[in-house]
């Protein structure tokens, strides 16, 4: 197989998104635009990944660096349209010998198959190869026009179309995949004789055929192709995302009760016969083992839960949650990088953060693990079989031993050995006749305002 590399088109300004945050870096599924096509990018075997930026766009620049190194970044300075963008990467590229694709930072949802796709095309003698979809409404999009054995003839604008071509579905995506020593060569001999004086990487369809070269298209759905603008289109493109998602959940095994109240991100990791009740969230990195039960108004992120766990309703797992085999997490308890052992409970309105829980331990209402005191986080240790009394604070660092008892409303400071008591609380004191005696006095005292 021939070496593999991606440039993806991260240039663009977004100024119809009204935001301070670059356009590529807004979210779908949990996870940033420009992400989806570089991990869709190593998902094919690319060796080379180049994301070409704007020479204002510092964000994007320091977050590429991050994810693929400063050699990834080439700079598109002035934007002179599609085509010059593609060769801004003609420098970062050199040496490479293979097939690329130009992808878009603003296009999260493209299928690897379908890339894959062009790349077949490529390898049965195609020169290049246009990812084109069959729109609803094709409106503004360039049409492919195609001879009668399917092979790409033209990409024509919309406003420069016949009126016969306008009736043509089959529209541009703007994905193409050539090798790359072609797709610079053509790219070489591109003009910007048009109204915008730009140069359009679509040209490279008319220079090959004026070659005698054979184009292609390979043919996706539309909502794969979806491109981002706005914000309007944002909520689309993560409207398309949530219901291939659910699609796959249930497909795997998964009841779902009301699917359509279910949010996923792009890493989220479901077994079979795990039950979710509507309305749960579920933020990246989290991974459910099967036969647990996810009940509503539920939202987990950066947890990980085992074989037959119980969790909600009204439950937030936060990252570092850590569920073994049969643990229950009941009603508005919040567990945060806490690790609950084999068949542990916190039933209900407790905040379980930084800390290790014994299997079988019983975490009581109302139960804080006090883990912060302004400047350092601190772990609080509840060993195997324990039982902690509801409404009590446990004041990190602190360890509960092995089968031990905290009573109720106890502010435990001190470490608890082995299956001992701990009570940490002030003495129960009662006064006879108190009550009666202070309301005659406030009844007296409110009687005198009143005439006053």
């Amino acid at each position: 197989m021939a070496g593999r590399a991606a440039v993806i088109l991260a240039a663009g300004q977004g100024t119809r998104m009204r935001s301070a945050l670059p356009k590529v870096l807004h979210q779908v599924g949990g996870r940033a635009m420009v992400d989806w096509s570089v991990a869709l990018a190593r998902s094919i075997g690319c060796e080379k990944i180049v994301v070409v930026c704007s020479p204002s766009g510092q964000a994007v620049q320091n977050h590429i660096q991050a994810t693929l190194g400063a050699e990834a970044i080439a700079i598109q300075d002035p934007p002179l349209g599609t085509g010059h963008a593609v060769l801004a990467a003609k420098d970062a590229l050199a040496g490479f010998e293979g097939d690329m694709v130009v992808l878009y930072g603003d296009t999260p949802l493209i299928p690897a198959e379908a890339v894959e796709a062009l790349f077949d095309l490529l390898s049965d003698g195609a020169t290049v190869g246009v990812l084109g979809f069959d729109a609803v409404d094709p409106g503004a999009y360039g049409r492919l026009i195609t001879n009668g054995a399917g092979a790409l003839e033209s990409i024509v604008e919309a406003k420069e179309a016949t009126p016969e071509q306008l009736d043509v579905t089959l529209c541009n995506s703007g994905v193409m995949a050539a090798d790359a020593e072609t797709m610079f060569e053509l790219l070489s001999r591109v003009t910007n004789d048009n109204a915008k004086g730009e140069y359009y990487l679509t040209d490279i369809v008319a220079l090959a055929r004026g070659d005698e070269k054979p184009c292609g298209v390979v043919v996706c759905d539309e909502a794969d192709v979806l491109g981002v603008n706005s914000r309007v289109e944002l909520a689309q493109a993560e409207r398309a995302f949530q219901v291939k998602m659910r699609r796959a959940v249930l497909a795997s095994g998964v009841t779902m009760t009301a699917p359509e109240t279910v949010f996923f991100s792009h890493d989220t990791e479901i077994e079979n016969d795990v039950l979710i009740e509507p309305s749960v969230v579920f933020a990246p990195g989290v991974s459910i083992k099967s036969g647990t039960r996810i009940r509503a108004f539920s939202h987990l992120e950066g947890a990980s839960v085992a074989e037959n766990c119980e969790i909600g309703p009204y439950v937030r797992l936060r990252p570092g949650a850590v569920l073994e085999q049969g643990v229950k997490i009941g009603n508005f308890v919040e567990v945060k990088k806490t690790r609950m052992g084999a068949g542990a409970k916190a039933n209900h309105l407790s905040y379980l953060g930084d800390g290790d829980v014994g299997a079988g331990a019983n975490i009581g209402a109302g139960t804080i693990f006090c883990n912060y005191d302004g400047f350092l986080k601190y772990q609080t240790k509840v060993g195997k079989g324990a039982f902690v009394g509801s409404n009590s604070s446990l004041v990190a660092p602190v360890t509960i031993g092995d089968g031990a008892y905290v009573g109720s409303g106890s502010v435990v400071t001190k470490d608890v050995e082995d299956n001992a008591l701990a009570v940490a609380r002030g003495r129960q004191m009662q006064k006879s006749g108190w009550a009666t005696a202070f309301r005659d006095k406030m009844a007296a005292i409110k009687a005198a305002r009143k005439k006053g």
